[in-house]
C-alpha cells in the first residue's frame, strides 16, 4: 500500500526501541588500595539520568555526550533537534538543522539504534530531529570523535537516537497549547485546502499533483485546452483569511512489559503525536548585484510570510529478551506538512519603477514522508563474545506540489493587483523527490581476550564488522504557465485574495490557457549511492587506567547520477567509484579516579546534502534560484582532539578540548552569476583545502560550592572558539574576483563555519512538600557572525549575523500522575538576520545591506500529561 494512501488516523506506525536491558552491576573500588574482602557494592541506578550518563561519558574511549529521558523531561524539551542544541558546541540555526562546533549540518549524520537513516528533505542532510518526539526517546548520543563501527561520513558528529527501553509499565497522554505574540489571534492567511481536515491529515497534497495531461509523459510543450485549464488543476489561486489559532499538540504514549516463558521479557511501545503550528514573520528579503565597478540592489523587497505546520508521527516498538539473547524491532512513520503563503512587495531585477509598488506571491506546500523498519538482534555467548545483526528498510518522499508563483503591480486601491496572464506572472511548480528504496545494514562480531584477573576488565577487545546502504531516489521537477491566447484584455486586475474567479471568467472566454513550460533545466533525474565497508578495531587496556583503541575502514562508495534535459531521449549517466582507507586512533588515560586526559585522530569524509548535487535549476521567483552542482564531490576530512576532563562529583565535570581539523574539496556554498541577466544564483563548489583549529570548553557545577544555601542550583555552560581558513579551488577564484583583477584575493573563513559558539543553563532544583520534584531552568543559546553565501564579482559574502535564544522552563510533577510544563521560548525575540558584507572589492551603493531579516516572536507553551 502507498503511504500516500494511508489515513494517519489508522495508520501512526511509529518506532521506537522498546527494549529491555539488564542493569549493569559494578564493584565499587578505590584505586591503590587493598583490596576489602567480603564486601561487595551493587547499583541497579536509573541508567537515564543525567548523572549516570555523566559515568558513561567519562568511561567511554572515544569523545561521546548523552542526554537521557531524565534531563529531556527536566529541561522540558519536546522534540530530538530542542534536547540536541543543549549540548556542547551543538546549536540550530533557524531551520536549518543543527550545527557542531560552528559547522554546518552537511558534516553531520544520523542514526536511529545505530541503523542508517536518510534524510526526507532534500534541502537537509538529516531529518529535521524538530519531527522526532522525545516521548519515545530513552538517550540521544552524540559522537564528536570517530570510531570504525560509524559511517564514515563524518566531520561535525554523527547523533544516534536510542528509543526508549522500558523499565517499567505506563500509559501517558499529554495535551499541549501555545500563544506566539507575534502570531497568534492575528490576522493570517492559508490555503484554503490545507485549512480542512484533509489539511490536517496532509491529504491536501493530492488535489495539488501534476494532472494527468503530462503526468510520466517526456515534457513537449503540452497545451492544455480551455476545459482542461479549467478542471485539471484542483488547487485554485485563492486565499483564505483567518485569525490564527493557538499552536497545539496531543500525544498518546504507552508501554508494557509481558512475561515469556521462565526467562523471557517482551516489551511494547506504542506513541502517537499529532502537532499544529502557526507561524507569521515580516521582514526585508532582498538581493545585491555586481556591475563590476559599484554593487547595487538588484531586489528591494518586503516579505511577509504566513507557514501552517502540522506534524504527525507514529511508533510501533516490540523487544524481547531472554538471557544473552536482545530482539528488537521497530516501526516508524514521520510526516511534515508545512503550508505557506509569501507575499512579496517591492520591486526586483532592478526595476525600480516598481518601488513599493511590485507585487509577487507564492502559494506554497511542503510535504515529508518518512517510514522507517527497522529489526536487528544482539546475541552474548558466555563473557566473551558479543554477535550483533541489523537491518532497516526507509520508504521516504519529499514533495513541493503545485508551488504557485503570481505576479503583477499593487494598484491605488486596497488588495488589488494589476497583472499580465503572459510571461511569468502565473507559474505552477512541480517538485518531486522520491525516496524508493532505502537499506541499511549491520554485522558485528566482538570477541573478549586474555585474562581479567584482578582488573576490571578483559585486556584486549577485537572487533569486526561490516555495516552499509543502498539509497536509490528518483527526483521529478517540471513547470506550467499561463500562455496567451490573444492581446484583448491581456492586463487585468483581480483581488490578490480572490482571484480563481476572475482567471476562470478570462479561460472561458478565451483570453489565456494553461501550457507545460519545463525549460532546459533537468527535469528527470535517478541518484544512486552504493556504500559498503568493512572494519575493524582493537581496543587494549594494558591496565586500569589506559584504553587504546585502533581502528580501520575499507569504504567502497558508488554514486550514479543519471538525468534526463527536455529532448533527451536517453539518460546521461556520470558515475563515480571510489575506494577510502580510513584509520582511527582513540587514547584515553585515566589521571585519576575524578579526571582523564584523551587523544583522538582519525580520516572520514562528508557527503554533499542531496540539494547540492541534484541536477536541477530550482528556481525561486525572486531570482536567487539554486543550481545543483552534478561534478561536486565527497570532502576528505582529517581531524585531530585532544581533551582533558574532570568530574569533581558524580553531577560535575569541566573540560576543554583543543581540535584540528584538515578538510580536502570542502563545500561551500556561493553565489555564481546568473546565465539570465537576472542578477545572482546560488551553487555549491569543492574548495581547494580548508585548515580548522579550535578549543571547546565545558562545565557543570553545583552552586553549593558558593554558598551551601545554593546547593538547589545548577549552572551548566559551555563554548567553541574557532579559527578557519579556505584555500580556493580555481572555480572559485573564477567566481570571487572581478573581471580583469589581477590582485591576490583577502584570506576569508569557511563558509559555514562559526567563529565562536555559546550555551548556558541554569537549573533550580527542588521536591515540595509531597516529595514530587520541580524543576525551573533557563538555557541560553547564541553562536558568532559566519559566512552564509560566498560573493561573487567581487562583492563581499552574506554573513548570518548572532541570534541569541533564550528560553525559560518550568516542570512540575503536581501530583503522582499529573505533570505540568511551562515554556517561554525565544525570550529575547531576537532578530535573525542576514547582511551583505562591505569589505569586497568594490563599495556598495544600497538603500541598506540588509539581505534578510525578521522576528519570531516570543511563544508561551503549556503541557499537561497524565500517566497511569
Amino acid at each position: 500500500m502507498k503511504i500516500r494512501k494511508l489515513s494517519l488516523a489508522v495508520v501512526m506506525l511509529y518506532s521506537a526501541t522498546p527494549f529491555l536491558y539488564a542493569q549493569k552491576s559494578e564493584q565499587d573500588t578505590v584505586k591503590k588500595e587493598k583490596n576489602i574482602e567480603g564486601i561487595i557494592l551493587k547499583s541497579s541506578s536509573n541508567k537515564k539520568s543525567e548523572s549516570a550518563l555523566l559515568v558513561d561519558q567519562k568511561k567511554a574511549i572515544i569523545q561521546k555526550q548523552s542526554m537521557g529521558s531524565e534531563e529531556i523531561s527536566r529541561k522540558g524539551i519536546s522534540n530530538v533537534e530542542q534536547g540536541l542544541k543543549k549540548v556542547t558546541g551543538i546549536t540550530t540555526v533557524e531551520g536549518r538543522g543543527l550545527f557542531v562546533r560552528g559547522l554546518e549540518e552537511r558534516y553531520n549524520t544520523l542514526l536511529i539504534n545505530g541503523l542508517g537513516s536518510p534524510s526526507n528533505n532534500p534541502f537537509q542532510k538529516i531529518i529535521a530531529l524538530k519531527q522526532f518526539p522525545t516521548d519515545v526517546v530513552g538517550k540521544l548520543n552524540i559522537y564528536k570523535t570517530f570510531s570504525t563501527n560509524l559511517y564514515a561520513d563524518f566531520a561535525g558528529a554523527t547523533f544516534d537516537i536510542e528509543t526508549l527501553t522500558i523499565d517499567r509499565p505506563f500509559s501517558k497522554v499529554e495535551f499541549g497549547i501555545g500563544y506566539n505574540t507575534q502570531t497568534t489571534f492575528k490576522n493570517f492567511k492559508v490555503n484554503p485546502d490545507a485549512y480542512t481536515m484533509k489539511g490536517y491529515i496532509g491529504q491536501n497534497s493530492k488535489g495539488r499533483q501534476l494532472p494527468d495531461e503530462v503526468k510520466g509523459y517526456v515534457p513537449m510543450n503540452y497545451e492544455f485546452s480551455k476545459q482542461q485549464s479549467l478542471n485539471s488543476f484542483e488547487d485554485g489561486w485563492n486565499v483564505d483569511k483567518i485569525k490564527a489559532l493557538p499552536n497545539t499538540n496531543i500525544g498518546f504514549t504507552t508501554a508494557q512489559k509481558f512475561k515469556v516463558g521462565e526467562a523471557g521479557n517482551l516489551g511494547l511501545l506504542l506513541s502517537l503525536n499529532q502537532g499544529t503550528k502557526y507561524e507569521m514573520t515580516d521582514g526585508n528579503k532582498n538581493q545585491f548585484l555586481s556591475l563590476q565597478t559599484v554593487g547595487e540592489m538588484n531586489n528591494d523587497l518586503n516579505r511577509k510570510e504566513y507557514t501552517y505546520e502540522l506534524e504527525s508521527s507514529a511508533l510501533l516498538g516490540l523487544g524481547y529478551k531472554n538471557k544473552g539473547l536482545n530482539v528488537g524491532f521497530n516501526t516508524i512513520y514521520l510526516q511534515n506538512s508545512t503550508n505557506s503563503i509569501s507575499d512579496f512587495t517591492g520591486y526586483k531585477n532592478q526595476d525600480i519603477r516598481n518601488a513599493g509598488k511590485g507585487f509577487f506571491r507564492v502559494d506554497q506546500m511542503d510535504i515529508s514522508k518518512f517510514l522507517d523498519v527497522q529489526l536487528w538482534a544482539s546475541q552474548k555467548i558466555g563473557d566473551r563474545h558479543l554477535f550483533k545483526v541489523g537491518g532497516s528498510w526507509v520508504k521516504n518522499n519529499f514533495q513541493q506540489p503545485d508551488r504557485k508563483i503570481s505576479e503583477g503591480i499593487l494598484t491605488d486601491n486596497p488588495n488589488e493587483v494589476k497583472m499580465n496572464f503572459g510571461g511569468n506572472n502565473l507559474i505552477r511548480q512541480y517538485l518531486d523527490v522520491d525516496g524508493n528504496n532505502y537499506f541499511s545494514t549491520l554485522a558485528e562480531y566482538a570477541v573478549l581476550l586474555g585474562e581479567k584477573g584482578d582488573r576490571k576488565s578483559y585486556p584486549w577487545q577485537v572487533t569486526v564488522g561490516y555495516n552499509g546502504f543502498v539509497d536509490h531516489r528518483s527526483n521529478s521537477y517540471r513547470f506550467i504557465n499561463a500562455s496567451i491566447n490573444t492581446d484583448i484584455a491581456k492586463t487585468v486586475v483581480v483581488d490578490i485574495d480572490r482571484p480563481q474567479q476572475s482567471f476562470e471568467d478570462y479561460i472561458q472566454k478565451g483570453y489565456f490557457h494553461f501550457k507545460e513550460n519545463t525549460n532546459e533545466t533537468v527535469y528527470r533525474s535517478n541518484l544512486y549511492q552504493f556504500v559498503n565497508a568493512g572494519y575493524t578495531s582493537v581496543n587494549f587496556k594494558p591496565n586500569d587506567t589506559w584504553d587504546i583503541l585502533v581502528g580501520g575502514r575499507v569504504e567502497n562508495s558508488i554514486n550514479i547520477t543519471r538525468y534526463k534535459k527536455q529532448g533527451d531521449s536517453d539518460f546521461r549517466d556520470l558515475i563515480r567509484n571510489q575506494y577510502f582507507l580510513l584509520p582511527s586512533l582513540s587514547i584515553k588515560k585515566e589521571l585519576n579516579s575524578k579526571s582523564n586526559i584523551r587523544f583522538a585522530a582519525s580520516k572520514t569524509l562528508t557527503r554533499p546534502i542531496l540539494i547540492e548535487y541534484m541536477p536541477i535549476t530550482y528556481i525561486n521567483p525572486d531570482n536567487e534560484n539554486i543550481l545543483g552542482n552534478k561534478d561536486l564531490k565527497n570532502s576528505e576530512n582529517y581531524n585531530i582532539d585532544l581533551k582533558y576532563e574532570i568530574f569533581p562529583t558524580n553531577k560535575e565535570m569541566f573540560a576543554i578540548n583543543l581540535f584540528v581539523k584538515k578538510i580536502e574539496k570542502a563545500i561551500e556554498r556561493g553565489y555564481v552569476a546568473s546565465g539570465n541577466s537576472t542578477g545572482t544564483a546560488i551553487t555549491f563548489f569543492n574548495a581547494k583545502n580548508a585548515v580548522l583549529g579550535g578549543v571547546e570548553l565545558e562545565g557543570t557545577m553545583n552552586l553549593s560550592r558558593i554558598s551551601e544555601s545554593l546547593n538547589q542550583w545548577t549552572i551548566g555552560s559551555n563554548a567553541t572558539f574557532m579559527y578557519s581558513k579556505v584555500e580556493r579551488s580555481e572555480n572559485q577564484l573564477e567566481q570571487e574576483r572581478l573581471n580583469n583583477f589581477t590582485g591576490e584575493l583577502k584570506d576569508r573563513k569557511l563558509q559555514g563555519a562559526a567563529p565562536w559558539t555559546v550555551n548556558a543553563d541554569l537549573k533550580y532544583e527542588f521536591k515540595n512538600g509531597q516529595n514530587l520534584p520541580q524543576t525551573a531552568s533557563l538555557v541560553y543559546n547564541v553562536s558568532g557572525s559566519k559566512i552564509f553565501t560566498v560573493g561573487t564579482s567581487g562583492l563581499d559574502h552574506i554573513y548570518e549575523r548572532p541570534f541569541h535564544q533564550l528560553d525559560f522552563v518550568y516542570n512540575t510533577q503536581l501530583t503522582k500522575n499529573w505533570n505540568i510544563k511551562m515554556g517561554i521560548l525565544n525570550l529575547l525575540n531576537s532578530t535573525y538576520q542576514l547582511d551583505q558584507g562591505d569589505d569586497g572589492y568594490i563599495p556598495l551603493n544600497v538603500r541598506t545591506n540588509i539581505h534578510t531579516d525578521y522576528k519570531r516572536g516570543t511563544s508561551v507553551n503549556f503541557t499537561a500529561g497524565y500517566t497511569f
